[in-house]
């Protein structure tokens, strides 16, 4: 790699921390300090100019205090270890709260942007990066001017508002939190759609030198310049062959040069399928003996105390599963059967079910649809202490709001 003068800026892209977050029933708050740990040291020996985090800092809108002083502290040694920090909401945060002393912060060099009314660029060095929060559609489209109720008529709308700001500086990169079309989800996800819509066109990125995503956990590019970073940890078995860690970007000739930085492993996952005397013998699973684990029995008959057995060899196994041979492969839990069902279609099957059969009218659905994104809306608003931006973008109180 080039040393870092040679370009106009060194930034470490990252998101999806969800601190505080635990894994079947597991905290995981541990493994994440050590990810923050690691970070911390590749801002120090790498140059990094500064560290931009897409969203989801926490992985509730009230995180627990032990999240709040892990991010607190990784906040300090950023910045006394060389770099600035640029931080935006995720659809996890409480942007009110994550924005908390943001004048402040500014000060010593973290920059938080959770708000419409700051859309503000960050310049660092040469660069100009624009930070967009988290869009909830039916509660910014109003302050942002659009009729267009989707993730993508917001994102749109934001972009159309920053563009005139565009070229002012040697390259510009904007930070977002949103599911862009052609990004591959993962089952630790919030699904974002509304109304049944929900990807962005990688197109409303046009123009940016690097588009640093966040909301996807797998670390993919979607389009030139347009990248997820991916979460630093696995929340899900369905991450088991995720590559995690941040992404090291240099920006300086006329494209972005990008180096994936693996992340540290405290415990990694393994997903094993057999009888159950077969796994607890079989030389080839030795290494999971270690991992979290994930195990499905395919035994014809369930065993007796299963879990007990399975973590005599796998101590560190969180869920096991049974799919006997020969049986029929369907989920058998309501949870795998509804997995890949939207909200509005479990509620029309809902409604099916109870109706002995008759399946929801399109007016009911339009209904189901309207109740769904209202819902939604309230939550988005109650989880952000009951403000709301006006059509200025900038927060008011929102009458009844819990």
């Amino acid at each position: 790699m080039l040393p870092p003068s040679v370009y106009a800026v060194r930034f470490l892209h990252t998101s999806d921390w969800h601190l505080g977050r635990s894994f079947h029933g597991v905290g995981l708050l541990a493994a994440q300090v050590l990810f923050l740990d690691h970070l911390v040291e590749v801002v120090r020996t790498e140059g990094v100019d500064a560290v931009v985090i897409a969203g989801d800092v926490y992985d509730r809108a009230l995180p627990p205090p032990d999240a709040v002083a892990a991010f607190s502290e990784t906040l300090q040694r950023i910045v006394d270890a060389g770099a600035e920090v640029i931080v935006t909401s995720g659809n996890h945060d409480s942007a009110i709260r994550l924005g908390f002393a943001g004048g402040l912060l500014e000060r010593a060099g973290v920059h938080l942007r959770t708000s419409l009314s700051d859309l503000r660029p960050v310049r660092i060095k040469d660069v100009d990066i624009h930070p967009l929060p988290y869009l909830e559609p039916q509660v910014c489209a109003a302050a942002l001017e659009t009729d267009d109720r989707t993730q993508a008529g917001v994102l749109r709308a934001a972009m159309a508002r920053i563009r005139p700001s565009f070229g002012l500086a040697r390259h510009d990169v904007v930070l977002a939190h949103a599911f862009v079309a052609g990004g591959v989800g993962s089952d630790s996800e919030r699904d974002l759609s509304l109304g049944g819509v929900s990807a962005v066109p990688p197109e409303v990125f046009a123009g940016v030198s690097y588009a640093a995503l966040g909301h996807l956990h797998g670390q993919q590019q979607v389009a030139e310049g347009v990248r997820y970073s991916g979460s630093p940890v696995a929340m899900s078995f369905g991450e088991a062959h995720h590559r995690k860690g941040s992404l090291l970007v240099d920006l300086g000739g006329s494209a972005p040069a990008v180096e994936v930085v693996p992340a540290p492993v405290a415990r990694r996952l393994a997903v094993l399928r057999g009888r159950l005397a077969d796994l607890l013998a079989d030389p080839r699973h030795t290494e999971a003996e270690g991992a979290w684990c994930q195990v499905t029995l395919t035994d014809p008959i369930r065993p007796l105390g299963a879990m007990d057995r399975v973590r005599l060899r796998f101590p560190h196994a969180l869920e096991v599963r049974f799919a006997p041979e020969g049986a029929a492969s369907a989920p058998t839990s309501y949870a795998a059967r509804v997995a890949s069902r939207s909200d509005v279609e479990i509620c029309c099957d809902f409604l099916g079910h109870v109706r002995s059969g008759a399946a929801a009218s399109p007016d009911e659905r339009a209904l189901l649809t309207e109740a769904l994104d209202e819902s939604r809306r309230a939550r988005h608003i109650r989880d952000d202490e009951g403000l709301v931006a006006d059509a200025r973008g900038i927060p008011e109180a929102v009458e009844g709001a819990a």
